[in-house]
């Protein structure tokens, strides 16, 4: 299954508190917290492009499963990991104290990210 494509995000739960516990500052995430990301996604069998664009902040990755790679984080900081495929569908990744696994349901795009016991979920459909 392909994750190529654009994802506009629908719905999220628990951005606020998540920003603060990963050390979000509190004016960025005021700002943040009604903006639509936009997701982007080339993917080339296992080699992945993804940009993240909410408002004026870009982030962007590119990874391929099962290489370590330098990773931008929403803090702005980078951080050594290696992403691996669970299944066709899920893509899991442990950043260092937060872990995301994104998963592709049919036009959906689902983002878990959990630190802690506080778990951020995003719902993102394809656009």
């Amino acid at each position: 299954m392909s994750f190529a494509g654009k994802y506009e995000l629908e719905s999220q739960e628990n951005f606020e508190p998540f920003m603060k516990a990963i050390g979000v500052p509190d004016e960025l995430i005021e700002k943040g917290k009604d903006l639509k990301s936009v997701t982007e996604i080339v993917q080339n069998g296992n080699d992945f492009k993804i940009t993240i664009t909410t408002g004026s902040n870009v982030i962007h990755n590119e990874f391929t499963i099962g290489q370590e790679t330098d990773f931008a984080t929403i803090t702005g900081s980078k951080v050594k990991a290696v992403v691996t495929l669970e299944g066709a569908n899920k893509l899991f990744v442990r950043l260092n104290s937060v872990t995301s696994v994104t998963e592709l349901c049919e036009n959906k795009l689902l983002a878990i990210l959990t630190v802690g016991d506080l778990t951020y979920k995003m719902i993102s459909k394809r656009v």
